[in-house]
């Protein structure tokens, strides 16, 4: 493959004006990732270790093989409302003797670990990770149950935590629940479902209702270890799978239960053995636009991405909106497909469309860098069939069948979303970059046409048009969408697995891809009906 050289002068006061620009966006991503990190404040982390408990992240450093990073998904979940950034759980992607797991572990120093429905959905999406790409699940549990005050949004949608745990053991993927501390009422389902149990002792509480309920609902008077403690389970009911001594002894034994699995990835693997890109990863930041309204040059990105920087553009001279092309990154193939000047064309919707069948005859998993405005508007391009070219493109991500990834570097407005496989389209893994932009259109566009559309409806009715008030609604809806369509803000929505450091990129792939080579990777051979 060719390799790509890039053009990038970090002297040019555009690649410093831009690394500024994306310095100040990482700055504001650490400050919020801060607030992940203390949980539920000093005082009940400090009070949580004074009772000889490990954090949550702390329990996760200790599960994880020495040196071996952890992916942590939707850190910034709950970002904007009234619930503590994280959701008061910690998910991500780790291994566990040598196996890629997927970690879900509740931080008992928010409300008791008790779930909110943010943390719900953060521990509904790992587990979809843990599904899509056959990867064993290990639940650190230590969870009030469910946050009462929010049960109105929280009752029914919980059952699906239920139901996907006993899925995935249905699939034949291993579920493992490590019981440090309270287990109650729907969460005493989650060692209850899991293959594998092992309760702490004197830690461990699994009951569906605690003292005070038991004597509210029976009259009968009882403590928390003979009603649930883990030497109770271990001895007498049998939820206990496995006794440990302290919390220390349980992570030991949830190492254990992993390495007795053997377990065996299903992919095809690695095409080569990795090669760092020849071009330097940390220039990403000055390559990347301060003003998302100017695009810059996704190969330049590409080039600090992939394995020794080479790339096998495809159709390189045609709809050069889109840049498609084979590589490898850590050693596994990949189909790239990137916005280039924001707007998709005709010919950039034909392309894309034609490269994601090609990539799911050949098994090969698709890497998506969003940056686009959306298919161009327009007399001359609807009577060229913008609607129906646009279908293909769309039409093909739907049922294509290949592992996707997909990160939004800069915009990711209207259909260009969707065809570029966003949140919608069910890419096994989606990032955003601190600057990215997510919506319908771009802010002033959008009060622009709800501005035109006040103006015919008044001339419809025969009535004056109120110009002041026009520019006040204009302002402030342009105020709201630039609000609405932060990364910040779409993440704490969960409509991407986490915010990245662009520079950290390559690694976060990286990881992604060795995961899914845990499944199968098969594409589609026959796709639906495509209008010509």
């Amino acid at each position: 493959m060719p390799i790509l050289r890039s053009v990038t002068d970090p002297s040019d006061p555009t690649y410093q004006a831009n690394e500024a620009t994306q310095l100040r966006h990482l700055d504001a991503l650490h400050g919020e990732l801060a607030k992940a990190l203390d949980g539920g404040g000093e005082t009940y982390r400090k009070r949580h270790h004074d009772r000889g408990k490990l954090l949550a992240r702390e329990r996760i450093s200790l599960l994880l093989d020495e040196g071996a990073p952890f992916l942590e998904f939707s850190s910034l979940v709950g970002y904007g409302s009234e619930f503590a950034v994280g959701g008061a759980i910690v998910t991500g992607l780790g291994v566990v003797s040598g196996v890629e797991c997927v970690i879900a572990a509740n931080d008992p120093t928010v409300r008791g670990g008790a779930i909110n429905p943010y943390g719900l959905k953060k521990h509904l999406r790992a587990l979809e990770i843990a599904r899509e790409n056959r990867l064993p699940v290990i639940n650190l549990v230590e969870s009030g149950g469910a946050d009462l005050p929010t049960q109105a949004d929280l009752f029914i949608p919980a059952g699906q935590l239920f139901r996907d745990i006993t899925r995935l053991s249905a699939l034949g993927i291993p579920t493992i629940a490590i019981v440090f501390g309270t287990s109650t009422a729907g969460g005493a389902y989650v060692p209850g479902m899991s293959d594998y149990a092992v309760l702490v002792d004197q830690g461990a509480k699994v009951f569906l209702g605690g003292p005070p309920l038991v004597k509210m609902a029976t009259g009968e008077e009882s403590d928390d270890e003979a009603l649930g403690g883990a030497r109770m389970h271990s001895t007498t009911s049998g939820l206990g799978d496995y006794f440990a001594a302290n919390e220390h002894d349980g992570i030991r034994m949830g190492r254990e239960i992993v390495a007795s699995l053997h377990w065996q990835k299903k992919g095809p693997g690695r095409v080569q053995e990795p090669v760092a890109p020849v071009v330097d990863p940390s220039q990403l930041l000055g390559v990347i636009s301060g003003d998302l309204k100017i695009p810059f040059d996704p190969r330049e990105v590409i080039a600090r991405l992939v394995d020794g920087s080479r790339f096998d553009e495809y159709k390189a001279h045609y709809g050069t909106s889109l840049v498609t092309g084979w590589a490898v990154l850590n050693g596994y193939k990949i189909g790239i497909i990137a916005n280039a000047r924001g707007v998709l064309f005709n010919d950039e919707a034909k392309k894309g469309a034609e490269f994601i069948m090609l990539a799911n005859q050949t098994d090969t998993p698709l890497l998506f860098l969003h940056n686009t405005t959306g298919f161009m508007v327009g007399k001359a391009y609807e009577q060229a069939g913008m609607v129906k070219d646009g279908a293909k493109m769309v039409n093909a991500v739907a049922n294509s069948t290949v592992p996707h990834l997909s990160v939004i570097m800069g915009a990711s407005y209207g259909a260009g979303n969707y065809a570029m496989c966003g949140r919608a389209f069910g890419p096994r893994f989606a990032f955003s970059w601190p600057g990215a932009q997510v919506a319908v259109m771009g802010p002033e566009q959008l009060a622009g046409v709800l501005s035109i559309v006040a103006r015919q409806s008044a001339e419809s009715r025969g009535k004056p048009f109120d110009e002041a008030q026009d520019d006040l609604q204009r302002r402030a809806t342009q105020v709201q969408i630039e609000r609405e369509q932060h990364a910040f803000v779409m993440s704490g929505k969960l409509y991407d697995d986490g915010i990245i450091d662009p520079r950290h990129t390559r690694t976060a792939l990286a990881m992604c891809l060795s995961a899914i080579h845990s499944a199968p990777i098969e594409g589609r051979r026959g796709f639906g009906v495509f209008r010509f």
